[in-house]
Order: C-alpha cells, then structure tokens, then sequence
C-alpha cells in the first residue's frame, strides 16, 4: 500500500497510488512551461510528449507489449485454465496485444509496409482500425470511457478477482474516463472543444495495465520459489 505522506496539516495515508497525479502535476506544471523546445527540436517540448509516433506512444506501445507478454505467462501458470480469473488474464494478453500493434500500426511505422486499401479508409491514413471513420468517430471514446470506468471503479468494488486491477490503481484508469468525458461533452458546449491531450491521459491507462500485470506476475514468481 502507499506509504504514509507527511504535511503541514498532519499525516495522510492514501489507498490508491498517487503517480497519476504527480505524473500529470509534472507535465501540467513543469514540462508544459519548459522553454527552448522550439529552438532546439522545432516545436515544444509538451507537444513533443503528446505527438503522434512521440515518446509517450511508444512507452504505451512497450508497456502495452510487455504486459501482453505477462499476461500470457501468467495464464499458462494458471491451473484452472477454464475459470473467470483465467480467462480474464487471457483477455488482457490478446487486448494488450493488439492494442500494442494498433499503436504503430502493426508495425507500417518501422517498416512503411502497410495496406493501402486500409490506410485509404483510416483516418489518420495508416494501417490500423481504431481509426477506421466509424469506429474512429462514434466507438472509440465510449469504449475507452466505460473501459477506464470498469478498471478503476466498478470492477474492484464488484468482483474479487486478482486478474482486475485493485483498488490501488483506480486513478490510473480513472483520469482517463474523466478526460475523454469531458473532451467530448466539450464538442456540445458553445466554447472551443478543449485541446487534445489523449497521448498525454492514455499514458496512465497502459502504465496502469503495465503494474497490474507485472506486480502479478512477480506474486506468483515469488509463489513458485517459495514452493
């Protein structure tokens, strides 16, 4: 559990982990105002972060990967290879995987080998489906909205199952489902739809992923040497 955090005001115990604050206090905060980045890489150093093939997609694309990885591992330990807490586990490794290939569109950005007849229907013109026009403009936002609601909410309060995310890492998922609300309620108001900092908020939903999957796998690594 997170450790005790000392202040002013007195002692404050949390039973969540607190990265994701710190996490968006530091890019909101200090990477957001960081001055040169024009200068030294043409463009600043927050939009950097947040840019399409930037540095926090291809940390998703790793975490993602590697939980993918975990995932797998973790089911092929399991000997109940039929129950829920099994099959949740294999679900997570295909999701994640696939996810992760979605990322750099199954690989057309290291490679530049893509489908055309795909990349003609995509959006941003690449090889993968997450932006496919109606997926893109009508699914993607609420699935990913009840997903991160699911993960940091109901699905620790509801279901006692080692396979969801804890309570611990209900922000991870949480912050996501409140920007992405709040990104599209923004398209009904009479102001400018707030800007799009989704690289920036899905950080949080793949490195939440990442934890839970890792942090399970070495409890049951941990199971096995004590066998």
């Amino acid at each position: 559990m997170p450790k005790e955090i000392k202040t002013s005001w007195g002692s404050i115990t949390p039973e969540v982990s607190l990265f994701p604050i710190f996490y968006l206090f530091f890019i909101y905060g200090f990477v957001y105002i960081l001055p040169y980045g024009k200068d030294l890489i043409g463009l600043s150093w927050f939009d950097w972060l947040r840019s399409e093939d930037g540095p926090l997609e291809w940390i998703q694309f790793a975490e993602y990967l590697i939980s993918s990885l975990l995932a797998l591992l973790i089911f092929i330990k399991k000997k109940k290879k039929k129950d829920l807490d099994s099959i949740i586990w294999l679900l997570i490794a295909i999701l994640s995987f696939v996810v992760a290939g979605e990322e750099i569109s199954w690989g057309e950005r290291l490679t530049g080998i893509g489908s055309d007849m795909i990349s003609s229907m995509n959006v941003q013109g690449e090889t993968n489906f997450h932006n496919l026009p109606f997926f893109h403009n009508y699914l993607l936002d609420p699935v990913f909205e009840l997903i991160c609601i699911f993960l940091g909410w109901f699905g620790w309060r509801k279901f006692k199952l080692e396979s969801l995310p804890s309570k611990k890492l209900s922000l991870f998922f949480l912050f996501v489902a409140l920007f992405y609300f709040y990104f599209d309620i923004s398209w009904a108001s009479t102001t400018e739809q707030i800007r799009n900092d989704q690289e920036i908020f899905e950080f949080l939903l793949s490195t939440g992923i990442f934890i839970h999957c890792l942090s399970n796998f070495k409890k049951k690594k941990k199971k096995l040497v004590l066998k």
